[in-house]
């Protein structure tokens, strides 16, 4: 088969030419202990985010997304706990290891955080210029006149006119847009190494939604920051990440380049989602869907968490949980097919009665000589490398 298993974790898929991560998480679970059980809602993540880079993280609602994110400031509230054995390294620190003390001198100043909705972030009793001020005095040893001033100009360079007038106002006298620009005003006022965006375009119009993306981009490349981007919109990813982490049922199951990702999922979860894709040009006449639902993270099924979805799923998958395999520069997925591909093009139909007609899963879209699983499997012989599991 030529699978090889290592003793030690092996770190997260890297690129030919990419510099050492900034931050790693590295099997990241966080629990939440309630009397209705145990969800686990994050369970085993690990990923890397390098210096610069855009990393989008994509799912559907409650997949872990926006818990992995918190669990990285250690922002979760009782009755959730970060597990032992979790880690979030940041500039080789463990941040989960640290003194209160010394995390509040990295949070809000070296890794910033957008949040997913401005209104209930920002304080409603303070002017908008005071709370991105309060950033600059709580990090640094300015007086509160310069403080104003920085926060006057950072409102500016994220595009919001009559700055002065604006640094006045209250969150609630401010348009969705003009309340998320402040955000990232705030989230980019120290010049973070991190920037981690939850779902920062979600409650505004696809008018304002590609001005923020807009904006963001463009505030990386003047300042060098690294963006967490997570979201639920496939679109948003395209547009904006370089890489992309599919996350489902508290785990990472798919992480990949963003054009080899929508060039050929691997993973069946990643595989659906691009299938509910509407693309112009194409007559349907119904939208393709992911039959059922996320199960409850009290009660994660054994084998793999999405067979009950999934097309191709055999008993194999009801039985045994599926590691993460790496199948090729910077590309993993967490899916027994990388050892059984041929499964994959015997369910074809299957998968298209599951994925729809024009789904990516449909015959005239793949081939059985183009499944990328099974070129990863002949190895060499294609000039790839063969699935490693990551243990």
């Amino acid at each position: 088969m030529g699978v090889r298993r290592f003793c030690a974790p092996l770190p997260g898929p890297k690129l030919r030419g990419v510099t050492d991560p900034i931050l790693s998480i590295r099997d990241l679970r966080t629990w939440f202990h309630t009397e209705q059980g145990t969800a686990r809602s994050v369970d085993g993540v690990s990923l890397d985010v390098h210096p610069g880079e855009t990393l989008g993280v994509v799912g559907e609602s409650g997949c872990g997304k926006s818990v992995t994110a918190l669990s990285v400031l250690r922002l979760i509230r009782p009755p959730g706990r970060i597990e032992a054995g979790s880690q979030v390294l940041f500039e080789g620190r463990d941040l989960l290891a640290l003194p209160d003390r010394e995390l509040r001198a990295i949070r809000g100043n070296r890794i910033a955080m957008i949040f997913q909705e401005p209104m209930t972030a920002l304080n409603p009793v303070f002017t908008v210029g005071d709370q991105i001020a309060e950033v600059v005095r709580v990090h640094e040893s300015t007086s509160a006149k310069q403080a104003w001033v920085r926060a006057v100009a950072m409102l500016e360079a994220v595009g919001i006119p009559d700055p002065e007038r604006r640094a006045k106002e209250y969150p609630h006298q401010l348009s969705g847009g003009m309340r998320q620009r402040v955000m990232i005003a705030m989230a980019l006022v120290l010049n973070p190494a991190v920037v981690i965006a939850d779902e920062p375009t979600t409650a505004l119009d696809v008018t304002i939604q590609a001005q923020i993306l807009e904006l963001l981009a463009e505030m990386q490349r003047r300042l060098g920051t690294a963006i967490v981007l997570i979201t639920h919109d496939l679109g948003v990813i395209a547009e904006v990440a370089r890489r992309v982490v599919v996350m489902y049922a508290g785990e990472v199951v798919e992480e990949s380049p963003v054009e080899a990702l929508f060039a050929a999922p691997h993973h069946p979860y990643a595989e659906g989602l691009l299938s509910a894709v509407p693309r112009l040009g194409e007559r349907r006449e119904r939208l393709t869907t992911i039959p059922g639902s996320v199960p409850p993270a009290t009660a994660w099924p054994t084998g793999c968490r999405f067979r009950d979805r999934c097309p191709y799923a055999w008993e194999r998958c009801a039985r045994e949980h599926p590691p993460l395999y790496r199948i090729g520069e910077g590309r993993v997925s967490r899916c027994h097919l990388a050892e059984e591909p041929e499964r994959r093009v015997a369910h074809v139909p299957a998968s298209e009665a599951a994925f729809g007609p024009g789904g990516v899963a449909s015959a005239e879209r793949r081939a059985p000589s183009e499944s990328p699983l099974r070129d990863a499997e002949e190895g060499d012989a294609a000039g790839n490398v063969r699935p490693e599991v990551i243990p």
